[in-house]
């Protein structure tokens, strides 16, 4: 039992030393890295919705390139939020239901289309 003490502040020293020893300009430019990767803008080249500030990735086709896009504004077409992440058609603006058929095929084949509709209007 006494040994394992020891052994717990080696190891914890081993794995803060690196955080402690970088310098205030290294985070910062880490920090700089991640803006790059998140919180993309509208048309700058993506792979996951969470990386838009949109929320959404969209391509037009199974092999074109993504791209962050606005969200579907009240009739325009529509996916429902899914877990793959890359949209076909966008997801409604927030307050905004998208009337699509949920089948799990659907969801699997990213087809399952639908409109946005204003939920108090239903």
């Amino acid at each position: 039992m006494a040994n394992v003490l020891p052994a717990c502040l080696l190891l914890a020293l081993l794995v803060l030393t690196p955080a402690l020893l970088t310098h205030p300009e290294q985070q910062q430019e880490q920090e700089q890295g991640q803006e790059l990767t998140f919180r993309l803008d509208i048309g700058e080249l993506c792979m996951q919705s969470v990386q838009c500030k949109s929320g959404c990735c969209h391509r037009d086709r199974g092999l074109s390139l993504a791209r962050c896009a606005p969200r579907a504004t009240e009739s325009q077409e529509c996916s429902p939020k899914n877990l793959h992440g890359v949209y076909y058609k966008c997801p409604c603006e927030t307050g905004l239901s998208c009337d699509a058929n949920r089948t799990i095929v659907g969801t699997i084949t990213n087809r399952n289309f639908g409109v946005c509709r204003d939920p108090q209007d239903l």
